[in-house]
């Protein structure tokens, strides 16, 4: 892939990347989806909702662990086969990070870590994003 060559994005969740009612594993996106996404012409992938999250309805959106890999789709060493695997054929990896969409848990988010409520996040409506 020449650094020339347009950027053509294709926008995945793997958890939601298949036809059965279950979330899917990296491993099976590594298998059964990378290569129809690489078929379609796309160069570069962007992984949504990859961190840990407490609640799967907010489609990863309440990060809990930002240096970790979700670990509803498989194990670190699952994902690193994927990227290894998408890098193999071609393929950019894009990892979708959004740090607004921490958890404002306490119980298992950062909100409050250092004792106050502003470092990490805000309360009130500066620390709500709509």
């Amino acid at each position: 892939m020449s650094l020339d060559e347009s950027v053509r994005i294709y926008e995945s969740h793997v958890g939601m990347a298949q036809e059965e009612a279950r979330v899917n594993s990296y491993h099976d996106y590594t298998h059964k989806i990378l290569r129809r996404i690489k078929d379609a012409g796309y160069n570069t992938i962007q992984l949504m909702a990859i961190q840990e999250h407490s609640y799967y309805a907010s489609f990863g959106y309440h990060v809990t662990g930002f240096f970790g890999v979700s670990s509803r789709s498989g194990n670190p060493d699952d994902f690193k086969r994927l990227v290894d695997t998408a890098h193999g054929m071609g393929l950019r990896i894009i990892i979708d990070l959004v740090h607004s969409h921490a958890s404002n848990n306490v119980n298992d988010g950062i909100k409050d870590f250092d004792g106050t409520d502003y470092c990490f996040s805000h309360s009130g409506e500066r620390g709500y994003h709509s």
